[in-house]
């Protein structure tokens, strides 16, 4: 059997190298997308392997990948969810726990977001009751900053939840901080910005939670996935019984009785005795990730360092290759920090004698794709039309992200000679204006 299965995956990594062999880059006709999963031999085999093995739900590969990136990020604790959004809705969720006691967010309570943002950040603030605070952010970093998030600290405040814009680090050491003096929660959304440092630590340690994305467009992938990830133990316990349907249980799949005490719970008003596999503590959900997820992302964690590198050469080489074009805005990496690169994110000057879309339909022309700077300002989107909400200032930068502002990939998978290309295709249309 293990001969056939040897077999199985030399072939499989035969049939991905034959089929890599024939790509290549040609200008105008390739396309070269904004986003994408660097694949390889090695994960193609990884899927494969775990599908020999029936791996199909939750089982030893998950706790392994999530006990390798706890360590990675300086975690004491990763939970594997089925997506990013998800992973965000856990996140906040968890803090609405009764067993937080008076710490415990309740309907009302506001929390402090972004309003250029994706709306994963915001969507559970308004899913637990609660009331989404929205400040504005900085051109050039696309973060806010600790006096815009102090500024907008109220008397029904207990929580900030933030992401790092485009793998560009937000201020976490001084929001943080913040966060502490006035005893609110800190939630970093890190999904696009996994590899990066602010003060020489990695973004995801900073706050009392902490998100990832294994979407494709991110730097690793699981095809879906995301994950929590905190050192609070006690917070570690919630979101793992909201992820597992809310169950009080934390055996794992197919175990029973860990805690030797299987039997002799009293809970609730249930009867004495109860199956505590059975017992429910939260109202939870089944947002769990699978062994064959798990398999894949294992492989890609290996690659984590070498897909950060090339985020960082991409950006840089777009990064210089613009530098000095008129009418253009170019990203600034925030002070103190290493980002690890999501997209390379250009503002169009609103005096420019061209406008974003014509940029960008030139762009999209030369088969270059582009993205907005996802929501802009989610304020102005008809799903947040009339929802319990407070704006702190004007979010005149959030308002000109909404007019102005796209993004082009610098994820592994672009070529210097298409990073090149883009760079070319950005001056040819300038120049022509």
């Amino acid at each position: 059997m293990s001969d056939q299965r040897e077999l199985i995956l030399d072939a499989v990594r035969a049939y991905h190298r034959e089929a890599e062999a024939q790509r290549g880059f040609v200008p105008g006709v390739t396309e070269i997308w904004p986003s994408g999963a660097a694949l390889d031999e090695d994960d193609r085999a990884a899927l494969v392997e775990a599908a020999l093995d029936l791996r199909i739900a939750a089982g030893k590969g998950a706790r392994r990948f999530e006990s390798e990136f706890a360590r990675r990020l300086r975690r004491r604790k990763a939970h594997l969810t089925n997506s990013g959004s998800s992973a965000n809705l856990l996140a906040l969720s968890a803090l609405t726990s009764h067993l937080l006691e008076d710490q415990r967010l309740k309907p009302g309570d506001e929390v402090i977001t972004v309003a250029a943002a994706f709306p994963t950040t915001v969507n559970p603030i308004l899913q637990n009751g609660l009331v989404p605070v929205f400040v504005d952010v900085e051109l050039k970093t696309y973060n806010t900053t600790v006096d815009r998030v102090a500024q907008a600290i109220g008397p029904r405040t207990r929580a900030i939840m933030v992401a790092h814009a485009l793998g560009n680090p937000f201020q976490a050491t001084e929001i943080a901080q913040l966060a502490k003096e006035h005893d609110l929660f800190l939630i970093e959304d890190n999904c696009d910005a996994v590899g990066a440092t602010y003060d020489g630590r990695a973004t995801g340690s900073f706050g009392d939670l902490s998100t990832v994305s294994f979407y494709p467009a991110h730097h690793l992938t699981m095809g879906e996935g995301g994950c929590v990830l905190t050192s609070d133990l006690a917070l570690a316990r919630i979101v793992e019984s909201m992820r597992d349907w809310g169950r009080d249980c934390w055996c794992e799949p197919g175990e029973s009785d860990t805690c030797l005490k299987r039997f002799k719970y009293q809970m609730g008003t249930l009867p004495a005795g109860y199956d505590h596999k059975y017992i429910f503590s939260h109202v939870g959900y089944n947002l769990k990730a699978t062994d064959l997820q798990a398999a894949l992302g294992l492989s890609q964690l290996t690659k984590l360092d070498e897909f950060c590198a090339t985020r960082r050469r991409n950006w840089r080489r777009l990064r210089e290759g613009l530098d000095g074009v008129p009418w253009l805005i170019l990203p600034e990496a925030t002070e103190r920090s290493d980002p690890s690169w999501f997209g390379f994110v250009i503002t169009v000057d609103p005096q420019a004698p061209f406008s974003r879309a014509e940029l960008t339909d030139h762009l999209e022309s030369r088969r270059i794709g582009t993205r907005r700077l996802f929501a802009g300002n989610l304020t102005r989107h008809p799903a947040y039309l009339g929802k319990p909400q407070r704006v702190v200032g004007e979010l005149q930068n959030s308002d000109l992200v909404t007019e102005q502002t796209f993004w082009v990939g610098v994820y592994p998978g672009i070529t210097e000679e298409m990073a090149d290309y883009v760079v070319t295709s950005v001056r040819d249309f300038v120049k022509g204006r």
